[in-house]
């Protein structure tokens, strides 16, 4: 019998069958831009929508204009390495990808979904009970669902992706509900079923959050402070802010975005970049910026000097941070990487946005071909509005 070899092109699509098949949260972001993507360098920039006030009477009231924005960075290369020899090229495919393609793009996969799950950390709303699990309508979807509805996220196209303690302990809290049938195919990695117009699904890659350390208390340092800093003071040197930190400042009320009247809730903020008490004072880097008055007020007024500010963890807390969010909370952008010349051979395929290189050499010393799967992507947080984190154990 003639001798039959694998072809780069037959791999590289067996592996990027294994790699969606694999993903959890790529499945459930933005990815609309990705036909956008030109050779414009190593960034994307992306418009957010503007928004206005509504002036009254006959009188022209022109508004400044500063279009909101966000970038996406194309930098985060992943690869898998591995080598076979000559004689293992005679297997077939289905032996090949199970002994290598499926491990690798596996791997591949889940680095992708854990760099998404860890996006948490740039989501200022925080719902829930510290170190409760979910696990009923009412510690779960209620919770979520009111707090994206107060922050004006659209109905459509929510998600709630859970830990597996958090989704097995609500499915079994729902066990006894009537759950409308859905139009999803029926086997969809981590789906449970659509609660409260959120699909639940389940996700092992799912991040715990750990909160800084700290033993005093914190208050506003001055008066009146706007925008994406916050000095404060500290009645314990060393203590400490950890990205991703959430507070709240008494008197500070968060309100809609459209009709700019107060929710009723403290306006949660989270801390962008670490921070340590010093000589009894610290800047907070701080997300959402305060804005009390403008087309992007997001609260009913500025703090007062000496305002509390209270943190939602205890000091060094290490708690589960589900994920609540509209699709276009979060954004993943997969790109084409070159194919070399002088190698051995190399593959390049596409399939649903997605874009894996593998690359194979020779080395005669050793009768072994090396090989690496590669995948070039960017992710990021488009709209930290339309999330919210849901406390878990």
């Amino acid at each position: 019998m003639s001798q039959t070899l694998l072809t780069p092109t037959i791999i590289t699509r067996e592996t990027l069958r294994l790699l969606v098949n694999n993903m959890v949260m790529a499945a459930l972001v933005n990815r609309q831009f990705e036909n956008k993507f030109v050779k414009i360098g190593s960034s994307l920039t992306i418009r957010k929508p503007n928004r206005f006030t509504v002036s009254s009477g006959p009188a022209l009231q022109i508004q400044q204009l500063t279009e909101p924005s966000v970038s996406i960075a194309i930098n985060t290369q992943n690869h898998v390495d591995f080598q076979f020899t000559s004689q293992e090229l005679t297997l077939t495919i289905e032996e090949f990808a199970e002994r290598y393609l499926k491990p690798a793009a596996e791997a591949l996969a889940n680095q992708i979904d854990f760099n998404l799950c860890g996006l948490f950390n740039q989501v200022p709303s925080l719902v829930g009970t510290s170190g409760t699990i979910p696990s009923t309508f009412a510690n779960s979807v209620q919770l979520t669902g009111q707090q994206l509805d107060i922050q004006g996220a659209p109905m459509d196209g929510r998600n709630l992706v859970l830990d597996p303690a958090g989704f097995w302990s609500v499915a079994n809290g729902l066990s006894s509900l009537f759950v409308m049938p859905t139009a999803k195919e029926a086997l969809v990695k981590g789906y449970i079923s659509t609660i409260g117009n959120h699909a639940v699904y389940e996700d092992q890659n799912i991040q715990k959050f750990i909160a800084g350390t700290f033993t005093g208390t914190f208050a506003v340092g001055a008066a009146s402070q706007t925008g994406s800093t916050l000095a404060i003071t500290g009645t314990t040197n060393g203590d400490a802010f950890n990205v991703g930190d959430v507070f709240t400042i008494a008197g500070v009320n968060a309100v809609n975005p459209q009709n700019r009247q107060t929710t009723g809730s403290p306006q949660q903020f989270i801390v962008t970049s670490t921070a340590t008490i010093a000589a009894g004072v610290a800047t907070l880097s701080i997300y959402p910026a305060i804005t009390p008055t403008g087309p992007y007020q997001n609260v009913t007024a500025s703090p007062g000097a000496a305002a509390v500010i209270t943190r939602f963890y205890s000091t060094a807390a290490t708690k589960t941070q589900d994920l609540a969010f509209h699709k276009d909370a979060f954004g993943l952008i997969t790109v084409p990487l070159e194919i070399p010349d002088g190698v051995d051979w190399a593959a390049r395929e596409q399939y649903k946005g997605l874009s894996i290189r593998l690359i194979r050499a020779y080395d005669i010393n050793n009768d072994v071909f090396p090989c690496r799967l590669d995948i070039l992507y960017g992710y990021t947080t488009f709209y930290p509005e339309l999330a919210v984190r849901l406390n878990g154990n």
